[in-house]
């Protein structure tokens, strides 16, 4: 049996069930919602480049490196993804990331539940010593979101990636550590509790 296998996990604001084929058409809508390809500094597709982007992350599944998901909001319509990815099996490590949500439920509490979820799940589940997040270094919302999880900036990563415009992307990696995990989780439950204003949501 594999490392990581496909799973639900369900909370208050969102549900994470298994990336389908047959969540295509809601991922075209949802990536719709406030037309998220044309933000440069992140990697969104179009709504007619969503099946190819479901067969690739499938794809990456079958090889054992992701474990992809389906973001569905608690009225019921798929509004993203999210993915457990760069999959370590062997040092017990993922990223989690290759995340977006529909703009109209951004700047709740559903990203804080999402990622709270996929850490508990990675940390008390499968045994993780270390969970990675990267980002654009200019991603100031997403990395601000990153830090306010509580995951601490191991370094930058030059020239990283060539962007779709050609640029070349600067990485900044974070990462929570099994030993930092119960601060981290009791900071998170604290946060989904009290109301609070709205927060930033990586992408």
């Amino acid at each position: 049996m594999a490392w990581l296998e496909p799973v639900t996990l369900a909370g208050e604001h969102a549900t994470l069930e298994p990336l389908a084929e047959t969540h295509e058409a809601e991922l075209a809508a949802a990536c719709a919602d406030g037309r998220l390809w044309e933000l440069w500094y992140t990697t969104v597709p179009r709504p007619e480049a969503m099946q190819a982007e479901i067969a690739r992350r499938l794809s990456l599944q079958q090889a054992g490196t992701m474990l992809p998901f389906a973001v569905r909001h608690p009225g019921g319509r798929i509004i993203g993804m999210t993915t457990y990815m760069n999959v370590d099996a062997a040092n017990r490590r993922v990223e989690i990331g290759s995340t977006w949500y529909a703009a109209s439920v951004q700047r709740t509490a559903l990203n804080t539940e999402c990622k709270t979820m996929l850490l508990c799940h990675a940390f008390e589940r499968l045994g993780c010593i270390a969970v990675e997040f990267r980002t654009h270094y200019l991603n100031l919302a997403s990395r601000a979101a990153i830090e306010r999880l509580g995951a601490r900036l191991d370094g930058v990563l030059r020239s990283h990636q060539r962007m779709r415009d050609g640029s070349l992307r600067d990485t900044a990696v974070y990462s929570i550590t099994a030993a930092e995990w119960p601060a981290v989780r009791a900071n998170l439950n604290w946060l989904l509790r009290r109301p609070r204003p709205s927060d930033p949501v990586p992408l």
